[in-house]
């Protein structure tokens, strides 16, 4: 077993090398938050940053699929491995480590808690702008963990849906992160309308606005409304990135707005 004071040294000195760093969270699954971030990823890199995605969503890892990754070859050397390169995307999926794509992984806490400090600190990302976190869904022992253990976060990015019994968990999102003083970066509210595919015309399906109406009432930033548009789940299922797709859709415009308000309209300068 690993001493614990030289893997959190170790882990440390990877972060160490990451200038930013943004965890993606839910209150509960099913929300799109795995989406939002292959898009928040995918839009940094296009921007011409250096980018990492974690993907730590231990039971549905779904960031290989999404991306068309789902059979890659990962390479490494004892106590360190390299992240997949898609373009000047680097990413790590716990997906990527299971022998088929429909094994459950039936795991309990202990075992869990390993792998998300064993990914922290021997996965090579080298020297990022940006690592953008997929984490499990809740407020539970994982995303307690990743925030623990990511240190200084930068931020965390809340994903819901509209309708009541999804948005209600944004207000234990906020209490978590602001118990363990990791500022709210905004929330977004995904799937809050259909786009009809033949003429574009967004029609609300799920009654109120409830992550708006939640941001302003615990006092955080709300990035934007994500509507439901059938190409949005098309490009997941086909391995291709909505944002960088699809970008010249109505959708696509919205989401790179959502976008631009995290990363701002120009790159970083470096020191």
């Amino acid at each position: 077993m690993k001493d614990e004071g030289v893997e959190r040294e170790k882990i440390q000195s990877r972060l160490s090398r990451i200038r930013h760093k943004i965890i993606v969270l839910s209150g509960k699954g099913g929300v799109g938050k795995s989406t939002v971030a292959v898009n928040l990823a995918t839009a940094a890199a296009v921007a011409g940053y250096a980018v990492g995605l974690l993907d730590i969503d231990i039971h549905g890892p779904s960031v290989p699929t999404m991306l068309g990754l789902e059979t890659p070859s990962l390479t490494g050397r004892e106590g360190e491995i390299h992240p997949v390169r898609l373009g000047s995307l680097k990413v790590m999926s716990l997906g990527f480590l299971l022998q088929n794509p429909d094994d459950a992984v039936i795991w309990r806490g202990p075992l869990k808690m390993g792998v998300i400090r064993q990914f922290l600190s021997d996965v090579d990302w080298g020297d990022l702008d940006y690592l953008i976190i997929d984490a499990p869904p809740g407020t539970g022992d994982e995303p307690l963990s990743l925030c623990q253990l990511i240190q200084p976060l930068d931020g965390a990015v809340i994903v819901t849906t509209p309708q009541r019994v999804a948005a209600v968990d944004v207000r234990k999102c906020v209490s978590f992160c602001r118990r363990l003083s990791v500022p709210v970066l905004g929330v977004i509210e995904n799937m809050s309308g259909f786009v009809c595919p033949k003429c574009g015309e967004i029609t609300r399906i799920f009654p109120g606005e409830g992550g708006r109406e939640i941001a302003a009432d615990k006092k955080v930033p709300y990035l934007g409304s994500i509507p439901m548009d059938p190409t949005v789940a098309e490009a997941g299922d086909k391995g291709k990135v909505f944002v960088y797709h699809y970008g010249a859709t109505a959708t696509g415009k919205i989401m790179q707005g959502i976008l631009a308000a995290l990363f701002g309209d120009e790159k970083d300068k470096k020191d």
